[in-house]
């Protein structure tokens, strides 16, 4: 996550669509929802406030065969 605005960020979304066969195994830097299919992941606690031209990073590790993750959106409440 890229905060490239003069606004600081307060919490962060990442939202993803595995391919069938595909599941999430492990998600670090971050809290995610569903393991399949339609995923999403939204900051840790310790993460969440990202600063004027400042990043964050988190990470994932999955199963399964096929092409990266589709749909990718990232959004800041």
């Amino acid at each position: 996550m890229a905060n490239g605005t003069t606004a600081t960020l307060n919490g962060w979304t990442v939202r993803l669509t595995l391919g069938s066969g595909q599941a999430i195994s492990s998600v670090w830097n971050g809290t995610n929802t569903g393991t399949t299919g339609n995923v999403t992941v939204k900051n840790a606690a310790y993460n969440g406030t990202v600063a004027p031209n400042g990043s964050t990073t988190f990470g994932f590790t999955a199963t399964g065969d096929g092409p990266a993750p589709s749909n990718v959106s990232c959004t800041s409440p």
